[in-house]
């Protein structure tokens, strides 16, 4: 089992800044991705972005430019730092990891989310 803790969310005014951090730990083998998802209210969840073990990043157009992910393999977390902050951005962000482990099976686990709330 992987058991991932998020930090960072928070309120913060218009082109504000904030980091967020997931955290993973537990029977850790490999993880070849880790990323992030929010949802907005009434919204579905949407990908926001997504790192893999080899630092390749994919990132959605609607942040690209203002946000950037980053990881430390080492410590098994992934970070979205997130600038330029508008109320589009408001919602609940979700930590995800792909954990593979010694069989090659690859399983998803979720963080608890952490909201993020852009107002004036």
């Amino acid at each position: 089992q992987v058991q991932l803790v998020e930090s960072g969310g928070g309120l913060v005014q218009p082109g504000g800044s904030l980091r967020l951090s997931c955290a993973a730990s537990g029977s850790i083998f490999s993880i070849p991705s880790m990323g992030w998802y929010r949802q907005a209210p009434g919204k579905e969840r949407e990908l926001v972005a997504a790192i893999t073990n080899f630092a390749n990043t994919n990132v959605a157009d609607s942040v690209k430019g203002r946000f950037t992910i980053s990881r430390d393999n080492a410590k098994h977390t992934v970070y979205l730092q997130m600038n330029s902050l508008n109320p589009e951005d408001t919602g609940v962000y979700y930590c995800y990891t792909d954990h593979r482990d010694g069989r090659g099976h690859i399983s998803r686990y979720w963080g608890q989310g952490t909201q993020v709330t852009v107002s004036s």
